[in-house]
């Protein structure tokens, strides 16, 4: 069976990039999942199979920078303005999961990523390494203190 074209990962894969982008903390997640994708078209992958991937660790990655990026830039400016939010992001903010939303914003960004990454995309240990660009080992380390963390931080908010 032929790889999907691009056009059709696009179409089946689109969605749940924005929602990725959206649920590791990006501020634009349309424009993540859009870049990423570009940047797939433009490049030429040994292992077509790999595209998804790619995909996903290039959000990943977009998102880090763009996170990254707007704390610099937040420090710099006196008045920083107030952090845009998609319409995915306040439907989502909307749904009861305010207060596990809420605690996963909180997490440590390694942490984070880790668990959107194992439980909000059902990824394999293998998967998460890829796109976060670590060992399959401290993926298992992320996910352990983030769950940790998340208990602890959904105890005292009880």
């Amino acid at each position: 069976m032929a790889p999907p074209s691009f056009a059709e990962l696009f179409a089946a894969h689109y969605h749940s990039m924005v929602r990725l982008a959206g649920l590791l903390g990006a501020d634009d997640p349309e424009d993540i999942a859009q870049e990423a994708f570009a940047r797939l078209h433009d490049r030429r992958l040994r292992d077509d199979g790999a595209a998804l991937a790619y995909v996903r660790s290039i959000v990943c990655n977009l998102t880090r920078n763009r996170l990254r990026h707007l704390r610099l830039a937040r420090r710099r400016a006196l008045d920083p303005p107030e952090a845009a939010r998609s319409s995915e992001h306040a439907v989502i903010v909307a749904e009861d999961h305010r207060e596990l939303l809420a605690a996963v914003g909180r997490l440590p960004r390694r942490q984070r990523e880790a668990l959107v990454l194992r439980y909000w995309l059902d990824l394999s240990e293998r998967e998460i390494a890829e796109a976060m660009g670590v060992s399959p080992g401290s993926v298992k380390t992320h996910t352990s203190r983030g769950l940790s963390a998340l208990g602890r931080a959904l105890k005292e908010d009880s």
